[in-house]
């Protein structure tokens, strides 16, 4: 069945994400934020009469184009929305010179690292398509209701060393300055768009910080200099993001893209939970 693309309304848009993306609360949220994206970024967002798709490129990486986010009304499912919208993504990104798409998160504003396996339909449809399952992410799960998100012993045990904990307020953009320097520009953008933004310092110097609500409902990302390490700066960081987002109504948080297992899981009980397949497939 054909189907007529056009340029996405962005408030039909995140009516359909909401409806089609069940595992994701905030999904409406998602089209908001993939719609205010970095400066560097070229993106659209299209639609037909019952899906739509954002999908982006940047200037880092010109050449690699990326389907954010892919959303079809349950009451339309099955009926050629997903592959019309994927090809019309597939047109607009080889107009802009990309020579590759993937079915991955494009950061710092992304919606997913890549396909939760759970959407299976969306995991098929990208195989059906000739997508190649390259690489594989995932995230870890923190229950906030009974968690134990005490920091008061180990900030006295910083004080003491000299290292002060603050929520970052006017001097956001210090805080961001740092994590630039340390690691990369994208990151840097995540900590200068979160929804809270924590940090610690010694000597007038930030030394680490950590960030929650970059991507809506998550946790992310989190630093510490090398300097600073092995002082537990992490986890008082860790616990004082978490301890706002349950502040802010969450009963569970998501630490989005994980690598270290085990120091998520020690800190505050998390648990490896959804896993994410991330696609790709040249366009030349």
């Amino acid at each position: 069945m054909a189907h007529a693309v056009r340029a996405a309304e962005p408030a039909a848009a995140a009516r359909i994400a909401a409806a089609a993306l069940t595992l994701d609360d905030e999904a409406a949220e998602l089209v908001g934020r993939l719609s205010r994206p970095p400066a560097d970024r070229r993106w659209t967002a299209l639609a037909t009469d019952g899906g739509v798709v954002l999908t982006s490129l940047s200037t880092r990486d010109p050449a690699v184009g990326h389907v954010d986010l892919l959303a079809v009304h349950p009451s339309e499912q099955g009926r050629g929305h997903g592959r019309a919208l994927v090809r019309a993504a597939e047109k607009w990104l080889a107009g802009q010179g990309a020579r590759q798409a993937r079915f991955a998160g494009n950061p710092p504003c992304y919606a997913w690292p890549g396909v939760d396996v759970r959407y299976t339909a969306a995991a098929c449809l990208a195989e059906s398509l000739g997508y190649e399952r390259y690489d594989v992410a995932w995230n870890m799960t923190a229950d906030l209701g009974g968690a134990d998100l005490s920091t008061g012993d180990d900030l006295a045990r910083l004080e003491r060393a000299g290292i002060a904990v603050r929520a970052a307020g006017e001097d956001r953009d210090k805080v961001a300055a740092f994590v630039r320097d340390e690691w990369n520009e994208l990151w840097a953008w995540e900590a200068a768009n979160a929804s809270g933004l924590h940090y610690a310092e010694r000597d007038g110097r930030v030394v680490a910080f950590a960030a929650w609500g970059a991507r809506p409902g998550w946790f992310g990302p989190t630093g510490t200099a090398p300097g600073a390490r092995g002082l537990g700066v992490g986890r008082v960081l860790l616990r004082r993001c978490l301890a706002d987002m349950r502040a802010a109504g969450q009963s569970s948080a998501q630490i989005g893209w994980v690598g270290p297992l085990r120091f998520y899981s020690y800190a505050v009980g998390a648990r490896a939970e959804r896993v994410f397949w991330l696609y790709r497939r040249d366009l030349a």
